[in-house]
């Protein structure tokens, strides 16, 4: 004999999001996928750094930081300003924050 699920799929339908928003999130999680970012992201938690500081910290060319800075800072994680000729880089608002530390807390329970 099958349950009837009916009243509760029906709660869950009316409250998921449409599948672009989903395909969205989808896409954002990917951007955490590699650990390259997530050093990065980790840095910039913990301190405004610029590319050849970022670059030193995990021993990588500045090429390869500004590219993984591109990519963060398209998928609006990541936030720039100008000082001068340097360019510095935090996370771009507390949610990020927050992900990267309710990330590594889950982690580490």
């Amino acid at each position: 004999m099958a349950h009837d699920h009916s009243n509760l799929l029906k709660h869950v339908k009316a409250d998921m999001p449409k599948d672009e928003t989903l395909q969205d999130l989808g896409d954002l999680f990917k951007v955490f996928g590699d650990t390259t970012r997530i050093k990065i992201m980790y840095a910039l938690h913990e301190e405004e750094l610029c590319v050849c500081a970022i670059s030193e910290l995990l021993n990588m060319t500045q090429s390869a930081i500004s590219h993984q800075l591109k990519t963060l800072k398209d998928a609006n994680l990541v936030a720039s300003r100008r000082e001068g000729k340097t360019v510095y880089y935090s996370l771009s608002d507390d949610h990020v924050k927050s992900i990267i530390a309710e990330g590594y807390e889950h982690i580490t329970e």
